[in-house]
């Protein structure tokens, strides 16, 4: 029997795990890429996600499967939640990642949301995927390397502070770019031309993709291991994360509305995300 969302607030409440270094954007990074790409639903596709996820926004359950993850039902999803590009590899040649990665795990998640065969359970759990791995699909260390956990073993220092690049990435520059709420990001942020809109959802999984492993790479490049980090860090990458956030809400509500609204106006087939 489904379980109303009431018991559903009180079982997640009670199974917070305090392990999430791994995981992509914090909560605030998630929270504004589904806040903006809320904004850009239609109202069919809004009523259908609505309906979907029980009368709860994108944004309620943007970071769930980040704790999710860490739980044995969901604990095959770990490795989704990024694909690994070693510093001797490109995006194509790069082995294949056990357990799956975070490009095709959004690939098969977001074929189940657009397959009329699959039932409203298994819609609902792919759906809370595709909002959250939209995200982490771009966070660049999350295109990381495998030789060092996406950047969770290169350590460096954040005004003074031990840290590692990893951690960095996920919040402490979101933070330290702009002290506000989702929805000032998104307020902010959220003001592209159409013409420029419609360039930057263009394309797939994989050219976005290969875009983040490539500001990956130049992460790498200009963060070596120990670099002492402070203003002149928030300065430069501010614009690259205000960038990443957008284009990410963006785009996660154009995949949306290519499945849920046929007279969207970019509508393609789903299956060639």
């Amino acid at each position: 029997m489904k379980l109303n969302i009431l018991h559903r607030i009180c079982l997640t409440a009670i199974s917070v795990t305090t392990s999430l270094s791994a995981f992509a954007w914090g909560q605030k990074g998630h929270d504004v890429t589904a806040y903006i790409a809320e904004q850009h639903l239609t109202p069919t596709t809004l009523a259908a996600v609505t309906d979907l996820l029980d009368g709860m926004s994108p944004v309620y359950w943007a970071n769930w499967l980040d704790n999710a993850s860490h739980t044995p039902e969901y604990a095959y999803s770990k490795t989704w939640h990024y694909k690994n590009i070693d510093a001797d590899k490109n995006y194509w040649t790069q082995p294949e990642q056990q357990g799956g990665d975070i490009v095709k795990a959004l690939r098969m998640n977001i074929a189940t949301l657009a397959d009329s065969t699959k039932s409203k359970e298994d819609k609902e759990l792919a759906m809370k995927m595709v909002v959250h791995l939209m995200g982490d699909l771009h966070q660049p260390m999350h295109m990381g390397r495998s030789t060092d956990r996406g950047g969770n073993n290169v350590k460096v220092t954040y005004f003074g502070r031990n840290a590692n690049l990893h951690g960095i990435w996920d919040t402490n520059l979101v933070e330290s770019a702009h002290k506000w709420g989702y929805t000032e990001w998104q307020q902010q942020l959220d003001r592209l031309p159409e013409e420029v809109e419609v360039v930057t959802i263009g394309g797939n999984l994989d050219d976005w993709g290969q875009k983040t492993a490539n500001i990956a790479q130049t992460i790498y490049e200009r963060t070596p291991e120990y670099s002492k980090l402070s203003y002149d860090e928030v300065a430069e990458w501010a614009p690259v994360i205000e960038a990443q956030l957008l284009i990410g809400g963006l785009r996660l509500a154009h995949v949306l509305n290519s499945i849920y609204d046929p007279e969207y106006q970019h509508a393609k087939d789903p299956k060639t995300f």
